[in-house]
């Protein structure tokens, strides 16, 4: 028989989830029958699916442990020498970081050192706050992802109650994340952009269409209007729904692609850019988030974090606005 102690960070959640989670390789129907026979119980008494473990709690299971180890997997932890981001802001639960362009969200392959999830945990384990030895099923994580060439904020969760609250923060609004970008063109109003996105796995590319299919899932891109000089447009976004490449994409779509964006964008100026400036990617930058209507996290609300703007994205907004 082995029995699992319920710490902090696995408390709150129904047990079959958390059985899940401590047995990633078994199938859910033999959670569900081991926990019918009697054989998974809760503080030595029977227990359902559905019910919820708390801090302090007792799992007995009376599985050997040659069948338990088989459904487990060992922790995969990277104590990389990477440094993590600039940080924008760090408490006890939450820490904000600057995600520089070329630097991958999660990473690509289990080889794969430069993400920033990896930099994070690393910094978490030399601080102290984060020890894979101590935690069950937990492992700290990112709230929110940029592509690979967008800088800007990344929220991170240190605790299994800061992580769930940010993920419904951000489904619902509570959590507002605003990203600044030039496009070409001229757009003289604030717009609240409306459609559906296909992605397209083999290309890793997205299109924008108007009706609404099996494929498509429905999007927003609020944008308003910051400076024009006719030719180019600077435009703060606030990000409604967050789909992969939605904002690129979207942009495209109505005649205003971002500046250097290689997969949407218009070549000729990405040319102009690459050879005037040295922009290789999208100049888009996710700069602000605002917090409001949290409840665990309430001491954050009202308040809202900066992230600084790359270099070259600062020298080109000056030139081509002045």
């Amino acid at each position: 028989m082995r029995e699992l102690i319920v710490k902090k960070n696995d408390s709150n959640q129904r047990i079959d989830k958390f059985l899940k989670k401590y047995l990633p390789k078994a199938p859910q129907s033999f959670i569900y029958k081991m926990i019918r026979k009697k054989r998974i119980k809760l503080n030595n008494k029977r227990v359902k699916p559905d019910n919820i473990i708390l801090e302090g709690d007792k799992i007995q299971l009376y599985i050997a442990d040659e069948t338990l180890n088989k459904f487990m997997e060992k922790k995969k932890f990277i104590d990389t020498s990477l440094s993590i981001p600039k940080i924008i802001y760090e408490d006890k639960n939450i820490i904000l970081m600057n995600k520089a362009k070329g630097i991958l969200s999660h990473s690509a392959d289990e080889n794969d050192k430069n993400n920033i999830v990896d930099r994070m945990i690393s910094y978490l384990y030399k601080s102290g706050e984060y020890n894979p030895e101590y935690e069950k099923t937990f492992t700290p994580s990112i709230c929110n992802r940029l592509d690979r060439n967008t800088s800007g904020i990344i929220i991170g969760a240190k605790n299994h109650e800061a992580l769930k609250e940010m993920n419904e923060g951000i489904k619902n609004r509570k959590v507002k994340k605003y990203y600044k970008t030039v496009v070409k063109g001229e757009i003289n109003k604030d717009i609240l952009l409306k459609g559906y996105l296909v992605k397209d796995e083999k290309t890793n590319t997205v299109k924008i269409i108007n009706k609404n299919t099996k494929e498509g899932k429905e999007i927003y891109t609020k944008i308003r209007l910051l400076y024009t000089n006719g030719k180019f447009s600077l435009l703060e976004i606030d990000l409604i729904t967050g789909r992969t490449h939605q904002i690129r994409a979207h942009l495209s779509s109505i005649g205003h692609p971002i500046l250097g964006d290689i997969k949407y964008g218009d070549k000729e100026t990405n040319k102009i850019f690459k050879e005037k400036y040295g922009l290789k990617n999208q100049f888009l930058h996710a700069y602000k988030v605002k917090f409001n209507g949290l409840s665990n996290l309430d001491y954050l609300n009202g308040k809202e974090f900066i992230a600084e703007y790359p270099k070259i994205l600062k020298d080109i907004e000056k030139k081509i606005f002045k």
